[in-house]
């Protein structure tokens, strides 16, 4: 590994593979896998579980809580997969800000913080979540599907790796290694 950290941020609305895939990224990579839903309070877990979406103002204490680990992991030189939805610019910009070298000159972006968006159709995603919510595995509930889908916003200029999310796991894992090695 070289002496630098590295953050692979997999992104994308609920059921997308956040994650699977970053289980499998982190120990493909030898990076420690954080799971961004592990950082949000019980307030905003049951806000959600009700189907009520999240604001701004519960966001904000969860975007700089994970912006302050992954800070830690990069001065320690330990590089991270995160799993977080990140749907919206702004909280883009606040886990970017985690690289104390972060730079943004015109549209090129010097950061060790890299986005990788897992991209699939809705109803694939509504497929799976109704799957997940049959075995009682999260919190979040299909009605909040399309709160996420119209939050997403990405810039081209923002340089997002975007993978296809309907391809099986393994398949998954194999493009965002090709792509991460290249853009790395």
């Amino acid at each position: 590994m070289n002496s630098n950290a590295m953050v692979i941020i997999l992104m994308g609305v609920c059921g997308s593979g956040k994650s699977t895939i970053g289980e499998m990224l982190g120990k493909a990579l030898d990076f420690t896998f954080l799971d961004a839903d592990h950082f949000h309070p019980i307030s905003n877990k049951e806000k959600m579980s009700k189907g009520i979406p999240l604001s701004d103002e519960d966001r904000m204490p969860w975007l700089e809580k994970i912006r302050d680990t992954l800070r830690e992991n990069i001065a320690c030189k330990s590089s991270v997969v995160l799993g977080c939805s990140a749907l919206q610019k702004h909280y883009r910009e606040i886990l970017r800000s985690s690289d104390p070298n972060y730079e943004k000159v015109g549209i090129t972006m010097k950061c060790v913080v890299k986005f990788v968006l897992l991209d699939a159709p809705a109803e694939v995603i509504a497929l799976r979540l109704e799957k997940r919510a049959k075995e009682g595995n999260h919190f979040m509930p299909s009605a909040l599907l399309k709160s996420q889908l119209d939050l997403l916003q990405i810039e081209d200029t923002e340089g997002i790796v975007k993978v296809d999310a309907t391809q099986t796991p393994q398949a998954i894992l194999s493009n965002i290694l090709n792509l991460v090695l290249i853009h790395h």
